[in-house]
């Protein structure tokens, strides 16, 4: 499907940000946010199915899509906008069947080879990364760095890229100018739970230098 990708992929974390789904997404929408995954690795879906839900009327009210991380179960049962797959998850032509043709659907890649193979199947755009070491999620692939980010943009033809990892104000420039559509982010906006809304706004305002 066709859509706009933002320069600023907001990713939801109750764990980090100490506030339920559904009010960091107000609190995103009221900056700017206009693509927002739901990630929650920490719960059983009974837990936080219905915080899901009140989210995805936030991103609605506030004119946003939300992508739910990994569960595709999940994004059918609430009507989400997509999902966002990683290697082990459900292979993505498999979610392609189960979602149709007008879903968003984002597939996360680790190496030059992962992000190839990636270009031929049924998916909106790719993740690279990490870009660099994240505390937000402990257990990550190795970091790949700018330099893999630059070599997939130059071999993948038109293909939307997600950078993530890691990016932070600091580097939020150095990863779209090496090639990232747009730059998923955690920490940098959503780790301190008063800031979100500011902190969206700044990250939007700091990426739109970039044409």
């Amino acid at each position: 499907m066709t859509f706009d990708l933002p320069k600023i992929y907001p990713i939801t974390d109750a764990g980090l940000s100490g506030i339920s789904h559904a009010e960091q997404v107000r609190r995103l929408v009221g900056g700017g946010a206009r693509l927002i995954q739901l990630r929650e690795k920490d719960r059983g879906a009974a837990h936080w199915i219905d915080d899901a839900r009140d989210a995805l009327a936030a991103a609605k009210n506030g004119g946003a899509k939300l992508i739910i991380n990994d569960r595709v179960d999940v994004a059918m049962m609430i009507g989400a906008d997509g999902v966002h797959l990683g290697q082990d998850d459900l292979p993505p032509a498999e979610a392609r069947k189960l979602l149709g043709p007008d879903k968003i659907i984002g597939f996360s890649t680790h190496s030059l080879e992962q992000a190839l193979a990636a270009l031929e199947l049924p998916v909106d755009y790719i993740g690279v990364g990490p870009i660099f070491a994240t505390n937000t999620k402990p257990a990550h692939d190795p970091v790949v760095g700018i330099e893999l980010l630059s070599t997939i943009r130059n071999t993948g033809g038109s293909a939307k890229i997600v950078a993530i990892g890691g990016i932070n104000a600091d580097t939020l420039l150095a990863v779209l100018n090496a090639g990232a559509d747009s730059a998923a982010m955690v920490g940098a906006v959503i780790g301190e739970a008063d800031l979100i809304g500011e902190r969206m706004k700044a990250m939007i305002r700091l990426a739109s230098v970039i044409r």
